[in-house]
């Protein structure tokens, strides 16, 4: 045979680079426009969050002695409040106490009960229907009563919500990842770590746990936004979060409420912003749903 002539190609084994970030992220946008403008609007707060104490123009207990009540100007953004505070800089420091609360209810709650969920459905047996029982219970009660009861026994304090708060998500998270559990605890990969001697609690951890972690996303992003609504719906009611500290739903109720008719800025605006941050993480949830959801991503 004769020789080939001419440059020699180099060998393409068919390996694709994975895309990068940026391309992730427009892929993402084209797709999931909503989820990519729910991701915008929850990037919006963690900025104003992160530099709060740039963007807001005077401390969030400042009192403007001459201007009580005072309408919207260049001077108040968002006007001033009964006691004559900046609502605009009162809203900006109140964004740290809506998402630390939500951060912290999803990272203590939402693990704990999908944690209990993993145990309740590896275990099985009367350890099942002891924790789904206390589970029923749970459920049986609104969470906004539960929360109410558990911070009417254990005083108001900041801690103290989120404590309240991470209970009520406990049982639907359980609920939730439980039913995941039964279903991936059956697969041959979970067969063969038993066959091979693995103990339980490295099979639940290291097969079951980390298969249970997509649907654990998608639950965990519905709870921050219902947290953050919980947090604003006991500041409100007057036993969330302590008077002196500044919250969109702190500002929302108490005496503030008697103003409102005199006053309508004083409700629109820290309204508007819980509204917009608990619309953006629903939105972003949504997609991930959509992305994360095997039975849903077939159907894309």
């Amino acid at each position: 045979m004769a020789a080939q002539s001419g440059p020699v190609s180099a060998p393409n084994f068919g390996a694709r680079p994975r895309p990068r970030m940026r391309v992730r992220l427009v892929r993402f946008a084209r797709s999931k426009p909503l989820g990519a403008l729910g991701a915008c609007l929850l990037l919006v707060t963690v900025s104003v969050v992160l530099l709060g104490d740039l963007l807001a123009r005077y401390p969030s207990e400042q009192v403007f002695s001459q201007a009580p009540l005072h309408p919207p100007s260049a001077e108040f953004w968002f006007g001033t409040d009964n006691l004559a505070r900046d609502i605009y800089s009162r809203i900006v420091y109140g964004s740290r106490i809506s998402l630390f609360v939500g951060f912290s209810v999803v990272a203590s709650g939402s693990l704990l009960g999908a944690a209990l969920g993993i145990v309740s459905a590896y275990l099985g047996g009367k350890a099942d229907l002891v924790i789904q029982r206390v589970v029923d219970g749970m459920m049986a009660i609104p969470g906004l009563f539960l929360a109410l009861a558990i911070m009417s026994a254990l005083g108001q304090s900041l801690a103290n919500v989120i404590i309240a708060l991470a209970i009520t998500q406990i049982p639907g998270t359980s609920r939730t990842i439980r039913s995941v559990a039964l279903s991936v605890k059956e697969m041959q990969y979970v067969e063969a770590g038993r066959a091979m001697g693995a103990t339980p609690w490295r099979i639940m951890w290291q097969h079951v746990a980390i298969n249970c972690v997509p649907p654990f996303i998608i639950v965990a992003s519905a709870s921050l936004g219902s947290a953050i609504l919980a947090e604003a719906s006991l500041s409100f009611l007057g036993v969330g979060a302590p008077g002196n500290i500044p919250s969109w739903g702190g500002m929302l109720g108490g005496d503030n409420r008697r103003y409102m008719v005199q006053a309508p800025w004083m409700a629109i605006f820290p309204g508007f912003a819980l509204s917009l941050t608990v619309y953006g993480i629903n939105l972003l949830g949504d997609a991930l749903r959509d992305i994360l959801d095997p039975r849903l991503r077939g159907s894309q």
